[in-house]
């Protein structure tokens, strides 16, 4: 089924205090789908102006909005879930045509996400409760959360209302007010969801600023007027972030790059059966989202003893990946995001050729079944060692490298060889190695027997250059929170110091 592709408005303005706002300096940039590579719309190219214009509408409903009952906010999220749920084809197809990834994923992925977000810490914040503790017979101490305030959030274009939403919803949930500002690979997305769910949101509670990092980026996270910066990326610009927060002491949260081991053990191979095909499966998760995720399993880690069979059984898996047009229900891997990646990616594949690495499958774009103009890869299984920069470097496109272990030991040391650590994947049959292993790999998220599982009770998070907090998870609330302390004492005489 092919799916029609979405009407779209020609131009797009920020959104700022629950109105359309035009860029202050009204510069524009042009917007194309990776689907044809053919711009679709105007996106404002905002800056240091537009910054403080949606700073001064976040601060004025902040007077009101941190002040509001948990039972006020809980509704608004239960409401924009709603909203989403109820027009979920919709914004997966404008989701496809803005990223390019494929419609089966929009549908079956990332828009049932969204929505589950939204209600999780709906009811997450419905169940928060602070403490309280007698330090004696005459003093009380009480701890209650409060929120931060004003918050900036700086999203990817890999899962772009997704990763919204795993910023959004907790934020919100909390009391804070929001200034957002999108990739401008893919600024579409939040623009078709916010036009549906405003109404439910009060003028000034969420604000989205368009444009490029130096010039809207830069001076949202550097500015005096926010409580705290929460960014999704690469790990080069999340170092800048964090210098930025430092500038006026306000926590950070960052989610940043990986380059995720996918272990495959020899016990996967004692029989043919169905966990064996969700092993192959497994493996073959460095195709979704044409690679675009930040756990990408970019590395595969075979067991010596089953290299063979193993290799060969994993490469006719990939063989059978269908790429093509993202609104194809049957097409598994779609357009990159953009020009600039799809030639990042090709480059890598030079590079892996350089460097001597085998290419077991792919290796170079796609110029099959699929849209003239578009940004398609092969997907790619390169075979060498750890120290090749394909095994190293992010490259963030359906691209994976395969290398061989001896043992649990050798397993571990290969896993752990990298400057990231934001996920890992373990596959086995043996009970002490599905809790052994995990336990010995530096990441922050380990999937055993599974991967790319990302439900909203988990924690989500790096280790190492791949970030500091987490998302996801009731502990999310903290990261937009800050603990007042009531210190009571009801002893009538005094201490006797003075």
């Amino acid at each position: 089924m092919i799916y029609e592709r979405p009407e779209l408005k020609s131009r797009y303005e920020n959104f700022i205090n629950g109105e359309y706002v035009a860029p202050v300096e009204g510069r524009y940039f042009e917007n194309p789908s990776p689907i044809d590579g053919k711009t679709f719309c105007e996106i404002p190219r905002s800056g240091a102006a537009d910054v403080e214009r949606a700073l001064d509408a976040a601060h004025a409903a902040a007077k009101t909005w941190t002040k509001t009952s948990v039972a006020e906010r809980s509704k608004m999220l239960l409401d924009i879930a709603q909203i989403t749920e109820d027009n979920l084809e919709y914004l997966a197809r404008v989701e496809t045509v803005d990223n390019g990834k494929p419609i089966r994923e929009t549908l079956a992925a990332d828009l049932p996400l969204v929505v589950d977000h939204f209600r999780y810490f709906a009811a997450a914040i419905r169940a928060q409760e602070g403490g309280i503790s007698e330090h004696d017979a005459n003093t009380v101490s009480i701890n209650l959360p409060e929120p931060l305030g004003v918050v900036a959030q700086i999203i990817p274009w890999n899962f772009p209302l997704l990763m919204a939403a795993w910023k959004l919803a907790p934020a919100l949930a909390a009391g804070n007010c929001v200034i957002l500002k999108p990739a401008e690979q893919t600024p579409v997305g939040i623009m078709a969801w916010v036009e549906l769910v405003k109404d439910r949101i009060p003028p000034g509670v969420l604000n989205i600023i368009h444009g490029f990092g130096p010039e809207a980026g830069k001076p949202l996270a550097q500015s005096e007027r926010i409580a705290k910066v929460a960014f999704t990326g690469e790990t080069t610009t999340g170092r800048l972030i964090m210098q930025y927060a430092s500038e006026n002491i306000i926590p950070v949260t960052l989610e940043l790059g990986g380059k995720s081991p996918n272990l495959f053990f020899s016990s996967v191979m004692d029989h043919d059966d169905a966990f064996f095909d969700k092993c192959l499966e497994g493996a073959a998760m460095f195709a979704l989202n044409q690679g675009e995720v930040c756990t990408c399993p970019s590395r595969v880690l075979v067991q010596d003893a089953i290299a063979g069979k193993f290799i060969d059984r994993f490469v006719d898996r990939v063989s059978k990946i269908k790429v093509g047009n993202p609104l194809d229900s049957e097409t598994m891997v779609g357009a990159q995001a953009s020009n600039d990646q799809y030639e990042k990616i090709q480059n890598y594949l030079k590079i892996g050729a350089q460097e001597g690495a085998e290419v077991l499958i792919g290796g170079g774009v796609y110029e099959g079944d699929a849209p003239e103009g578009g940004y398609y890869i092969q997907p790619t299984v390169f075979r060498g060692t750890n120290r090749m920069r394909v095994f190293q470097e992010e490259i963030f496109g359906p691209v994976t490298s395969l290398t061989t272990f001896a043992d649990e030991a050798d397993a571990v040391e290969i896993a752990n060889d990298t400057l990231y650590g934001l996920g890992a994947g373990v596959w086995t049959r043996d009970a002490h190695e599905l809790y052994r292993v995990p336990r010995a790999i530096q990441a922050g998220r380990v999937w055993v027997n599974c991967y790319h599982l990302y439900p909203a009770h988990a924690a989500f998070g790096g280790y190492k250059k791949s970030g500091i907090g987490r998302e996801n998870h009731k502990m999310m609330l903290d990261h937009y929170q800050q603990t007042k302390n009531l210190l009571i004492s009801y002893d009538k005489n005094a201490l006797g110091f003075f």
